[in-house]
């Protein structure tokens, strides 16, 4: 463990606890026990006071494939609660290689600086020279100042400069730790950059047995139906995928099918754009794309993939069918250093508002707010990072800025816990509607991840959970299983550090499976409940430390067009359909063993998970169940 003091301006070292590793795997796991033992409730995520988190977990670094992953972790500047996010590419396995599980960044420093790693020595740098610049240009700027362009560097842009609540921490150029604004963290603490390079190594403890499961681990990638289309087209697959069942987010979720989807979609990327595929560190799917976009608007415009979630967003989400255009913005963002997801929300929620009436022509710096006008865009992209004009109302994300709209707008604020709505229409799919509901950091759909629901096998939905409508995506029932399991997955895969891809969508490993490569990696006599009951106890965990917020049952909801509003006509097969939130919530409770009331933990589970630390004194007695 690495421990900084920007106030102090102090560093020091310290052994990984064996207990806590073999408690929390390490990563998202280990972040958040430090977080629940370090920040106090109510903690501004904004002030010195609040403690910024760098972990990675046991199999980063490591062959495993999609084995390079690293969570950063902070109380949210957006929504008041849990801040978390995760990212790939070459980062978390160098601060692996440097020698460090877990990064613990406190205070604030008096000037900008720079966090610089390099094995055993480490040091805070001046950064007064690379503030307001953006992503790109900050990560060339430290490696050239420290004359090595193998360095990793974890950067921030203008948006978290300029106090974006929604800004992220971005590595390898593109690659976004983007949701809940822990760039923003890093900015109120006057942290610039962390830059990172490691020559160590960590050997297995069993270098054999490791090798032979790694072997079995790629067949299985090897044949995995989805292997060749994940290859080609990493998540993009699933714009035409999504369109096809209604489930895209067009115009701001008022319809499930966007007409110019074929336009924007990952075969079109596919077929102008890509030069070659690229993967993330040891992974056997290249499952990003290297792009070069030939397009006079936007001269020179390169960049690596998108992920779907910014492709969505900048096209269907805000009504635009200009592919380059949607590129561009995505561009924009990584190197302003925001998050897609929040900023393509605030921009469609504004587009509505004006459809709406609800936002006059003179009140948006002068900007048509029609929708998939191109240059409106763009402009507000830049507004928002400046919190400039308009952007600034919208800088705070959907929640504040409908709150301070007011007429009548919040209902048109598409958030859950007040993290913006991911690029999939939940009444589509039932299970990854409640997931968002209960997700610990707020409407988010990596929380859980339930592709199940898409397999169409009653017969495998009796044998996993006893209930065969688990299978398919508009019932139901079961679904409260269906997250509870994969909410657990999610948690063991962000914890050792693996990618979800992977771990969760192809399910290349069991609980057993699991246990047995750990096991091999680092010597631990462990079984595959026990790793299953980790991912419950980390589960159970974000449950308390969101819970002395004040979260109960009552912020496990979601905005009443899901709820309330069928899909219109025109969305095909799933047209007419909502989502039957309380009845899954019910049954969510119940297969976690909380109080089906308050929707919080018992005092009995938080026992038997080994959590029962006079639990009443860190969260508030009257959100505690006791029976």
């Amino acid at each position: 463990m690495l421990w900084v003091d920007l106030t102090e301006g102090t560093i020091h070292r310290q052994l990984t606890e064996d207990d806590l590793a073999r408690a929390f795997l390490g990563g998202r796991g280990l972040n958040v026990k430090r977080l629940w033992d370090e920040v106090p409730a109510h903690t501004d995520g904004l002030s010195p006071g609040n403690t910024l988190l760098f972990g990675v977990g046991p199999l980063v670094g490591t062959t495993f494939p999609g084995g390079a992953r690293f969570n950063i972790t902070a109380m949210s500047p957006q929504t008041g609660i849990l801040g978390d996010s995760n990212a790939g590419g070459f980062f978390g396995p160098e601060l692996k290689f440097a020698g460090y599980d877990q990064v613990i960044i406190q205070g604030r420093a008096e000037h900008p600086v720079y966090l610089w790693i390099k094995d055993g020595a480490v040091e805070l740098r001046d950064a007064r020279a690379l503030w307001g610049r953006d992503v790109w240009k900050t990560t060339a700027a430290v490696q050239q100042e420290l004359g090595d362009t193998r360095i990793q560097v974890a950067a921030i842009g203008q948006g978290a400069e300029n106090g974006v609540r929604f800004a992220g921490v971005f590595v390898n150029l593109n690659r976004a730790a983007a949701r809940t604004g822990m760039g923003a963290v890093m900015a109120s603490k006057n942290l610039k950059a962390v830059a990172v390079r490691g020559t160590g190594s960590f050997p297995v403890a069993d270098p054999k047995r490791f090798s032979e499961i790694i072997d079995r681990v790629d067949q299985a990638i090897y044949r995995h139906p989805e292997y060749e289309i994940r290859c080609r087209l990493g998540t993009t697959k699933l714009v035409k995928a999504l369109n096809a069942i209604g489930g895209l987010p067009t115009r701001h979720f008022q319809q499930g099918w966007f007409e110019q989807a074929d336009a924007v979609s990952g075969e079109a990327i596919e077929a102008l754009f890509k030069i070659k595929g690229k993967a993330c560190f040891a992974c056997t799917i290249p499952c990003s794309r290297f792009l070069v976009v030939d397009d006079p608007r936007f001269p020179g415009l390169r960049l690596e993939g998108p992920e779907y979630e910014p492709l969505a967003g900048f096209t269907a989400r805000v009504g635009n069918g200009d592919l380059a255009l949607a590129l561009k913005c995505i561009d924009l963002a990584n190197r302003y250093g925001l998050d897609a997801i929040s900023l393509s929300e605030v921009i469609s929620w504004a587009m509505e508002c004006h459809q709406r009436g609800l936002i006059g022509p003179g009140e948006a710096d002068g900007l048509d707010l029609s929708w998939g006008n191109g240059e409106t865009i763009l402009a507000l992209i830049h507004k928002v990072a400046h919190r400039e004009g308009f952007g600034d109302l919208l800088a705070d994300g959907v929640k504040r800025a409908a709150e301070c709209l007011g007429r009548g707008s919040e209902a048109l604020a598409l958030h859950g816990k007040a993290l913006e709505v991911f690029q999939a229409d939940v009444r589509t799919m039932k299970a990854y509607g409640l997931g968002n509901a209960v997700s610990s950091r707020g409407a988010d759909h990596l929380r859980s991840e339930p592709w199940f629901e898409f397999s169409n096998d009653p017969g495998e939905g009796i044998r996993r959970y006893g209930v065969p409508e688990t299978a398919f995506r508009l019932e139901y029932r079961g679904k409260g299983l269906v997250v509870k399991h994969f909410e657990e997955m999610a948690a063991i895969s962000d914890s050792i550090g693996v990618c979800k891809n992977t771990y969760n969508n192809m399910e290349v490993l069991d609980w057993e499976g699991t246990a047995e490569l750990l096991r091999a990696a680092t010597g631990w006599e462990i079984t595959g409940e026990e790793v299953r009951r980790v991912g419950e106890r980390i589960v159970n965990l974000e449950r308390m430390i969101i819970a002395r917020e004040g979260i109960t049952r009552k912020d496990d909801t979601l905005p009443s067009r899901f709820l309330v509003e069928p899909l219109p006509e025109g969305s095909g097969p799933s047209a007419g359909s909502v989502l039957e939130l309380e009845p899954m919530l019910d049954e969510y409770y119940r297969a976690r063993g909380w109080d089906v009331e308050t929707g919080l933990p018992t005092v009995e589970k938080l026992a038997e998970l080994g959590l029962a630390e006079r639990p009443a004194e860190r969260v508030q007695g009257e959100h505690l169940c006791t029976s």
